[in-house]
């Protein structure tokens, strides 16, 4: 098969990927004696002629869960004169050990392991670079900052440099009740999956018992550590920076999960370093959701033909920013394409972008700086609002964006600006500002930020969310007085986002947003005092003459995909339901996730996941998430089944965690657990 692909350096490449192998397994030596395994495409004729190495590291499984999508990307790097390494991580599929939490030491020193490896190789050239994508993506800043010798840059998608402030755990000192525990039961139900005994063989089974009893539901941890410790400090490169000596290419998308710390990476890490952000959701950028999608395996081998071959393919004559402003849309759970343009930006901060307050007073929000103070307006708590505001980290599913937030305003106050006279361009992070006082000595305040057309909808464009008792810190937080008076900020989600003219912008307050924050203890009442100093600051970005010269991307190219044959298709069933006659909301969110046989190696997978959320109005103690997994793997006459199923509820002075794990082999049930705990609440 040969492709002819244009980069933007208007060469023109050819590239024939009959000229690949694949070695479909190999065993990489840990210095404690461990192996990890892994599976290689590279150039048939390396070893005569050395090519540099890229490195995938990821815990989710090579033979089954990623392998469709690792053969089309491995496959085209090794195409254009790379070897091209996929490895699972200690503890996660055919490698040795138990996978004992999320970017352990232990995961970084294999790294470098891992490293050292591939550079004496006959293959190698002794140069590596890194990509991954959300776990990927972290232990890719994670091993960066360990400086092996042999890593000369990384490309880390949809990932975070704060495994505390930005992760699927906490936000804003609250506890992700949307994330945690689903998350937490993911990974529950994954580390449970067997080695394949056509790779490791006979010692399978016995290695499979041993990771069903000795992996633990990773939320235990995380539950324990509600501040920002050393526990979260531990592998959140924020902490040093200046750990970073490599360029790093960030890539994200305004719906993913991750979007905020492309800008922090780019203010921090060498000058080298270039950021891209588009609109889409947690995927690679060629097949990501919404259109545009881009030809981005070719940017990513420009960036590599760069720092790993020395090759000037221009891109380092671009913008250190390139990012999507979308136009403004009516609210849709699901989009197939944002409109929009794309913009240059030299550095970030950017001097293209400037802030702008609007200050909230009696119901409106206006550029007019308020004559005096005083005035004050209650928030109270409405248990329910938030059930409408879409997954916190989407993958592109149908069913994940917010609906119209008419559905949410009512439980919420809500702050509207008159019909703007000229449109807007935002970039960057709104900041909300704000003099409030609180009736508890735990509360939280959410802040929505909305788009509202002429016709009356109401688009969610940012969100954010601040536990009260961490207004001054994660790590050390503190009661409130009630009723005292403080003066907090509140850093909303960031967005890249045009406000036309004649659309109106919408602030909404609220002590509570469910499932998202995990209830305060008690019902809440917020005071807010109107002033100078309550306001959102709006990152105004003015357009630029060198904007129409960036973002000229190619179209998508693949190499070709691994054949694959669907034996359950796809399904996904996400609702609120109310009961009006005992005050029950309940979000239920069902996604079959299909199940596949791979003909390469005759293995077949599925996977189903429910999760619920509950809670009663006017009772923050009645909040109970439930996640639940099954998970097939095997062929045919080797067949496996995994059930689990995570709880978690709370009353005012600690967190309740269940979680039950089921085995079977050949429909025979061969294992079963239930793990148990109860945590103090700490300041939250």
């Amino acid at each position: 098969m040969v492709f002819n692909i244009r980069d933007s350096g208007k060469r023109r490449i050819k590239t024939d990927f009959t000229r690949v192998k694949k070695v479909e397994n190999m065993w990489i030596p840990m210095s404690d004696g461990a192996k990890l395994s892994a599976c290689m495409w590279i150039p048939v004729d390396a070893e005569e002629n050395p090519v540099p190495t890229i490195l995938e590291y990821l815990p989710y499984r090579k033979n089954d869960f990623t392998a469709i999508r690792d053969s089309v990307r491995h496959l085209y790097f090794a195409g254009h004169g790379y070897a091209s390494i996929r490895v699972d991580i200690r503890g996660a599929g055919d490698s040795d050990g138990i996978l004992l939490d999320e970017y352990l030491k232990q995961e970084q020193d294999d790294a470098l392991d891992v490293l050292s490896w591939l550079t004496n190789q006959p293959w190698c050239t002794g140069l590596v670079g890194m990509i991954g994508k959300s776990w990927g993506g972290f232990n890719g800043l994670q091993v960066a900052a360990r400086n092996h010798p042999a890593l000369k840059t990384i490309i880390t998608l949809c990932s975070t440099d704060d495994r505390y402030a930005d992760d699927v755990h906490y936000r804003g000192g609250n506890l992700l009740a949307s994330d945690m525990l689903w998350w937490a039961s993911t990974m529950f139900a994954y580390n449970a999956r067997p080695q394949d005994p056509k790779v490791v063989g006979e010692s399978w089974k016995g290695n499979w018992l041993d990771r069903l009893e000795n992996t633990p539901p990773f939320v235990e941890e995380w539950v324990r550590h509600q501040r920002r410790d050393d526990y979260w400090k531990h592998g959140s490169i924020c902490e040093d920076y200046s750990d970073i000596q490599i360029p790093v290419f960030a890539v994200s998308g305004w719906q993913d999960g991750y979007t905020d710390s492309v800008f922090r990476l780019l203010e921090h890490l060498p000058k080298d370093s270039k950021g891209l952000i588009g609109p889409w959701a947690h995927e690679y950028p060629e097949v990501a959701t919404p259109e545009p999608a881009i030809g981005f395996l070719q940017e990513a081998l420009r960036w590599y033909d760069h720092w790993l071959k020395g090759i000037d393919t221009g891109i380092m004559d671009e913008p250190k920013l390139i990012s999507y402003i979308q136009k403004s849309e009516l609210p849709a759970v699901s989009y197939d394409e944002r409109p929009g343009k794309w913009v240059a930006d030299p550095a970030w901060p950017s001097p293209h972008v400037k802030g702008q307050n609007w200050w909230l007073s009696d119901g409106g929000i206006t550029t007019d700086i308020p004559k005096g103070s005083g005035e004050k307006i209650l928030i109270p708590s409405v248990q329910e609002h938030g059930f409408y505001s879409g997954v916190f980290c989407p993958f592109g599913q149908p069913g994940d964006l917010p609906a119209d937030q008419r559905l949410e305003n009512g439980k919420a106050v809500v702050f509207t600006s008159e019909p703007l006279k000229e449109s807007l361009e935002l970039l960057g992070h709104p900041v909300f500002h704000a003099v409030l006082s609180a009736n508890q000595e735990d509360a939280l305040l959410s802040v929505r930020l909305m788009d509202k057309a002429p016709s009356g909808e109401s688009t969610l464009i940012s969100w954010g969310m601040l536990n009260l008792t961490h207004r001054n810190s994660h790590e050390y937080p503190e009661k409130l007085g009630p009723g005292k008076k403080y003066q907090i900020k509140v850093k909303l989600d960031s967005l890249g986002q045009e406000i036309p003219a004649g659309h109106r912008l919408e602030v909404a307050l609220s002590p509570t947003y469910w499932p998202s924050a995990w209830p305060s203890p008690k019902p809440v009442d917020l005071t807010l005092y109107m002033g100078e100093s309550t306001c959102m600051e709006l990152p105004i970005r003015i357009p630029q003459p060198e904007d129409k010269d960036c973002g000229h991307f190619h179209a998508p190219e693949t190499a070709q995909v691994m054949e694959r044959e669907v034996i359950r298709k796809e399904e996904r069933i996400r609702e609120v339901i109310h009961n009006p006659i005992n005050g029950v909301w309940t979000l239920s969110d069902f996604s079959d996730e299909g199940e596949r046989r791979l003909p390469s190696n005759g293995v077949q997978y599925g996977s189903k996941n429910k999760n619920t959320w509950t809670i009663k109005e006017n009772d923050p103690l009645s909040a109970h998430v439930r996640c639940e997994w099954e998970l097939t793997l095997g062929r045919k006459n080797w067949k496996t089944r995994l059930e689990t199923v995570s709880e978690m509820w709370s009353d005012e002075t600690k967190f309740y965690l269940v979680n039950t794990l089921t085995a079977y082999e050949a429909g025979e049930k061969v294992f079963n657990k239930t793990w148990k705990s109860k945590i103090n609440r700490d300041h939250v």
